[in-house]
């Protein structure tokens, strides 16, 4: 058993967001090998198709340099991706585990119901679509198999990242450090196209936003299914206001 830190300490704390975090990570390294599979770049869902509303703030001038993605990206983190898909995340692990596949379906339809526009909704299904191929090729049990009982367009990303990582016996809080990670990179890709940064510059900006994202993890381990969701008003207007974008690099 190998034990993997944040920051250089193997203590679980709460902390203020302008403290030091650090998250106790228990890990096998076949369950390793996987988590970096599982949250690759390279993993086929297309996830870097979407800027999620990030190419209307920019196109409209409301993000314009790196500390404006930075600012843009920890608001996210901390209202939104920890808010919503993070706790869900892990109370999706719980019944994929159990293969309770009739709460399973009933915590995706919740996912789904926090996403305030289309595009944001498109995103997470588009993505879910992708993975569900993805996972019956690897014959990994799941209720959506083969179109069973759902459409395409009612399969978020977060329920099969849940059922796969809790397959392959990734702990809860290391496939949300997975989960979070692949997203984040996804979003500085964008920023990197769009605003535009540099490749330094982009790695600077990852770099910093770590400690947000450590933050993120700890948030949402302390919220319960009564307390998911989030309300970005500015991130939704951009995400629905992408769709008339007079030219787009990414999916609306």
């Amino acid at each position: 058993m190998v034990t993997h830190t944040i920051d250089g300490r193997d203590q679980v704390a709460v902390a203020d967001e302008g403290a030091p975090v650090s998250i106790e990570l228990k890990v096998n390294d076949r369950a390793l090998f996987r988590l970096m599979q599982l949250s690759s770049a390279g993993l086929p869902v297309g996830g870097y198709s979407f800027s999620q509303g990030l190419e209307y703030a920019i196109d409209c001038g409301w993000v314009c340099k790196q500390d404006d993605v930075h600012e843009w990206l920890e608001m996210q983190l901390l209202h939104s991706i920890a808010q919503v898909d993070l706790p869900a995340l892990r109370l999706l692990m719980i019944e994929a585990m159990k293969q309770n596949w009739t709460e399973v379906i009933r915590l995706n339809d919740l996912v789904l119901a926090c996403r305030e526009t289309k595009e944001l909704r498109l995103t997470d299904t588009a993505m879910g679509e992708a993975l569900v191929r993805l996972l019956n090729s690897l014959d990994i049990p799941q209720p959506f198999a083969h179109g069973r009982g759902t459409t395409p367009d009612q399969i978020s990303f977060v329920s099969l990242f849940a059922i796969a990582a809790s397959h392959w016996e990734i702990d809860s809080q290391t496939a949300a450090l997975g989960f979070a990670w692949s997203w984040l990179e996804n979003q500085v890709a964008a920023a990197t196209k769009l605003v535009p940064l540099g490749q330094t510059q982009s790695q600077i900006l990852l770099g910093e936003l770590q400690p947000v994202l450590s933050h993120a993890l700890m948030r949402a381990q302390h919220i319960d299914e009564e307390q998911i969701g989030a309300g970005l008003p500015a991130l939704a207007i951009a995400s629905a206001l992408h769709e008339q974008q007079y030219s787009r690099l990414f999916r609306s």
